[in-house]
């Protein structure tokens, strides 16, 4: 993205003479006097590693930045997924969050984001039917599913089952082999909503319903979630489509935690089982992918629109969280958010209308319209809005964070994929900053006191 800045020459006041731009930092270490120069790179980014070049001493390890959670450290480069987080922007391969929303398809995106452009006609049938092709699983998964617990949390299983899959896949260890890879991320992206399925399934005592390759990817994921016995299920068209607009939001968010968890087993050459399984455990936490269901406790405890005013004096006192606002990225309001806010009416008229969803809107507004949340830059983010909606289609909670894995299955691959293919990446291994005990004796176990 390109900035508004001025040149050096455009800053030297009239009359001196402009030294022609660098593209480099000047650096000067106090402790020592010395000067180093070092390249900035694309992206307003220097090299980690060329700090190492500023010591003390000629036998320093070197200086190092240190960046808890890694707030402010670029650790690839990537064509994938683009964000300006004060512009409330969100793109993939360069083309808009809200244009592939409203006229693409899951697969579409799934596709663009995995090959870097937009299918053609031949392109999205021949991708349509290779995932087709791969939705059934092995039946001794359903053996593994079994041995699960009736109460299982479904993220649970699904971390357990996609890790099992490596075993019924061995070549899947062959990550340099590009036909190989493809088959490997083929298989996964169809059978994640399958396995999701079964998951609730298990959870629910209900028997499993096997794929029809004659729906849609999100047609075909609804109908085995909620077909009953032999009966003819035809998923509400408008809840199709509300999914794969969902599932469009969801597929990738750059940089985020589950997916360096992805790219950090992943560099350690692990087959894409094993590092979507490590992937969707991060995902599975209560910042990550919990974090809809976080939304729809705090609108369930304020149980009525009059009590909303009640709660926000007490967030601003300090005595409760707004759950839902605000995101590490976006510092405006989560292009993502107002697409699901849009759909939102539409779900309703199917499903009858959720009643958190006043509380959810008067919540907006107050907050939307208060000098406390405006300069804290809290804005709606993506979480907000959706976990509403999935309540109303007939989801239970534990199955929020699998319907945010099952999308992001195609982020996480698209990213794993391009780290392999990275000639700078090598195997994850960040420093630390040591701060315990210099070296003491050992002292034998009856002298301790």
């Amino acid at each position: 993205m390109a900035r508004d800045r001025r040149t050096a020459a455009e800053a030297k006041p009239k009359g001196e003479e402009a030294a022609a731009p660098q593209n480099t930092l000047s650096i000067t270490d106090n402790r020592t006097g010395r000067s180093y120069e070092i390249e900035v790179l694309e992206g307003d980014a220097i090299r980690a590693a060329d700090l190492r070049k500023i010591r003390v001493m000629d036998d320093d390890f070197g200086l190092l930045s240190y960046d808890p959670a890694y707030v402010n450290t670029a650790s690839c480069r990537s064509a994938i997924t683009f964000i300006d987080g004060d512009r409330g922007i969100l793109r993939y391969r360069g083309h808009p969050i809200e244009q592939l929303a409203e006229q693409g398809t899951f697969l579409e995106v799934a596709y663009l984001l995995l090959k870097g452009d937009l299918p053609t006609r031949d392109q999205i049938a021949a991708f349509t039917h290779e995932i087709t092709y791969h939705t059934y699983v092995h039946e001794n998964v359903l053996k593994l599913l079994d041995g699960f617990r009736y109460d299982a949390h479904a993220m649970g299983i699904m971390i357990s089952v996609v890790a099992a899959l490596s075993t019924f896949y061995p070549e899947a260890k062959d990550v340099r082999n590009d036909e190989n890879r493809w088959r490997q991320m083929v298989r996964l992206i169809a059978k994640m909503p399958t396995l999701a399925a079964f998951a609730y399934r298990h959870h629910r005592g209900l028997p499993y319903v096997y794929p029809d390759n004659s729906l849609s990817y999100t047609a075909n994921f609804l109908n085995m979630l909620f077909r009953i016995g032999d009966r003819e299920h035809t998923p509400q068209p408008v809840l199709v489509r509300a999914i794969d607009v969902l599932f469009i939001l969801h597929a990738d968010h750059e940089q985020n935690c589950s997916t360096s968890v992805m790219r950090g087993v992943g560099s350690s050459l692990a087959d894409p089982y094993s590092a979507l399984a490590g992937a969707m455990a991060g995902l599975y936490g209560p910042l990550h992918g919990g974090a809809n269901e976080a939304v729809l406790r705090m609108l369930t405890e304020i149980g009525h629109v009059s009590r909303v005013p009640e709660f926000i004096h007490g967030v601003k006192a300090g005595k409760g969280r707004l759950m839902g606002f605000g995101h590490r990225v976006y510092k405006s309001y989560d292009p993502r958010a107002k697409i699901i806010k849009q759909i939102a009416d539409q779900v309703f008229e199917v499903t009858g209308r959720n009643p958190l969803l006043d509380i959810a809107l008067e919540l907006e507004r107050i907050a939307l319209e208060d000098d406390y949340f405006i300069s804290r830059r809290l804005y709606p983010n993506v979480d907000f809005y959706s976990g509403i909606i999935y309540q109303a289609m007939g989801f239970p909670v534990e199955l929020f964070p699998v319907l945010f894995a099952i999308p992001r299955t195609v982020g996480w691959l698209a990213q794993w994929q391009e780290m392999l293919e990275d000639s700078e990446q090598k195997i994850a291994r960040p420093r630390q900053i040591y701060v315990g005990h210099g070296e003491r004796p050992y002292v034998p176990l009856e002298l301790r006191s």
